[in-house]
C-alpha cells in the first residue's frame, strides 16, 4: 500500500509544480527558441518593384519625356524603337518632367528668369502637352507624401511655395534664406521631414518640419561644394547626397541630421537613380563642374552603388564622352534613361551590362522622365516613387 502511494506521489509532482507556475510563464514558454523575433525588414522603395504598376497609369504611352532648357521644348522618345516620336514647345527654360502624386499628370517645370515661370502639364494617355500654369520661379517639383500638396522649389526666390496639386493655386509659402539655391529634395521614410540640398554659397542641406512647415536646420557638409540630387536608403536610414564639385556622394544619417560618410564617384557628381530591384543607386556624373556652357563629349560616367555594402561596384563610361544628367530606370529595370546635358542627346544605358544607345534631342537637356513607372505615388522630381 505504501509503495503504491509513492508511486502516485512521483507521478502527480510535476503536475502539481506545473500547476503552481504563473500564468504568465506558461504562455511565455519557449521549450525551442525563447529569443524575439526579427524585426520586419524595411524597404521604402518595396512597391517600386518591376509588376507594382498602378492601375492609374494603365494605357499610359511607353514614353520618355526629354526637357530641352535651351530649347524651350520637351522631346518625346518611344522606348520600344529608342528614336525621338514627337517635340513640342513649353514654357521658358524647362527644368524637369515630373510625374504628379496621383500619377496622372506628368508636370514640366519651366522657371524661366524668375517671374515668367510656367508648368506644362502633360496627358500620359496621349503624349500631349495641355494649358500651361503661370508659376513663379519653379526649378523643380515635389509633393507631400500625402499629396496634400505640390511643393514648387523657388530657387530664385530662396523659398518654398505649397501649392494645390491639381490647380497650382498657392496656399503658403516657407522662406528658405540659409538654404541658398535650394534645389533637389527627399523625404523621411514616415514623411515627417524631407532635406533639401542648397546648391549656392558653402552648399549643405536644409531640414525641413513638413507638418509644421518650418526649417528645423542647417548642416554644412565638411567639404565645401556644390550639392545636388539627393536619395534615401531602401532601409530608410541614410540619405545620399551627390555633389558636383567633391565628385562624390556624402551620407547623411537624416534623423540626428549629421554627415557620417562619403564615397567617390566621378567628375560633376549630380543625380541618382534608384535601381528597379532597390539593391543599387545608378550616381550620374556629368564629367564637368560647370552648371551650365560644359563642353561636349567631356568625360562623364554612371557609377553604380550597392546599397547593403555602400561599395561602388560598377564604372560605366560613357563611350565617345557624354554629360549624363538626370533621369529614371524603365518599368522593368532594364533600361536606365539619362539626359546628356552638354551634348544634346538622351541615353539608354543597359542596366546589366552598361552599354549605351545615344538618341538625339534638343539643346541641354535635363531631368528627363521615363514613363509608366511601378509605385504607389509620385514625391516628384523625375519620379521618386513610393
Amino acid at each position: 500500500m505504501i509503495e503504491i502511494v509513492l508511486r502516485f506521489a512521483r507521478l502527480c509532482a510535476p503536475l502539481v509544480l506545473l500547476a503552481m507556475l504563473p500564468a504568465r510563464a506558461l504562455a511565455g514558454s519557449c521549450p525551442e527558441d525563447c529569443s524575439d523575433p526579427a524585426p520586419a525588414q524595411v524597404n521604402i522603395y518595396s512597391q517600386t518593384t518591376a509588376g507594382h504598376l498602378s492601375p492609374a497609369t494603365a494605357g499610359a504611352l511607353p514614353r520618355v519625356y526629354v526637357p530641352n532648357r535651351s530649347s524651350n521644348s520637351v522631346s518625346v522618345i518611344d522606348t520600344l524603337t529608342l528614336k525621338e516620336v514627337g517635340r513640342f514647345s513649353v514654357g521658358s527654360k524647362p527644368q524637369h518632367v515630373v510625374p504628379s502624386w496621383d500619377l496622372k499628370t506628368l508636370w514640366v517645370a519651366n522657371n524661366g528668369t524668375g517671374k515668367n515661370g510656367s508648368l506644362t502639364p502633360i496627358d500620359p494617355m496621349t503624349g500631349k502637352p495641355g494649358l500651361q500654369i503661370a508659376v513663379d520661379d519653379p526649378y523643380n517639383m515635389y509633393f507631400m507624401p500625402d499629396g496634400s500638396a505640390a511643393i514648387i522649389v523657388d530657387e530664385a526666390m530662396q523659398q518654398l511655395d505649397f501649392r494645390d496639386p491639381h490647380t497650382m493655386a498657392l496656399k503658403s509659402s516657407l522662406p528658405t534664406p540659409t538654404c541658398p539655391g535650394i534645389n533637389h529634395a527627399d523625404f523621411s521614410s514616415d514623411g515627417s521631414y524631407a532635406i533639401f540640398t542648397c546648391e549656392y554659397g558653402v552648399g549643405g542641406l536644409a531640414k525641413i518640419d513638413l507638418k509644421n512647415q518650418k526649417v528645423l536646420g542647417h548642416l554644412d557638409l565638411s567639404r565645401m561644394g556644390m550639392p545636388q540630387d539627393i536619395r534615401l536608403s531602401p532601409d530608410g536610414k541614410v540619405f545620399y547626397v551627390a555633389d558636383m564639385m567633391n565628385d562624390g556622394v556624402f551620407l547623411i544619417d537624416g534623423d540626428n541630421f549629421k554627415e557620417i560618410g562619403f564615397i567617390p564617384a566621378g567628375i560633376g557628381t549630380h543625380g541618382f537613380v534608384v535601381s528597379r530591384d532597390a539593391k543599387r543607386l545608378y550616381v550620374s556624373n556629368r564629367g564637368s563642374h560647370k552648371m551650365e556652357q560644359g563642353k561636349a563629349k567631356g568625360p562623364g560616367s554612371v557609377t553604380v552603388i550597392d546599397f547593403a555594402t555602400r561599395a561602388v561596384v560598377a564604372q560605366w563610361p560613357i563611350p565617345g564622352g557624354g554629360s549624363p544628367d538626370m533621369g529614371n530606370v524603365s518599368a522593368d529595370g532594364r533600361q536606365l534613361w539619362l539626359s546628356g546635358r552638354f551634348d544634346r542627346e538622351a541615353y539608354m544605358i543597359d542596366t546589366t551590362s552598361g552599354a549605351v544607345t545615344k538618341i538625339r534631342v534638343g539643346a541641354e537637356p535635363h531631368g528627363l522622365t521615363v514613363w509608366p513607372q511601378p509605385g504607389r505615388y509620385s514625391q516628384g522630381h523625375t519620379g521618386n516613387m513610393r
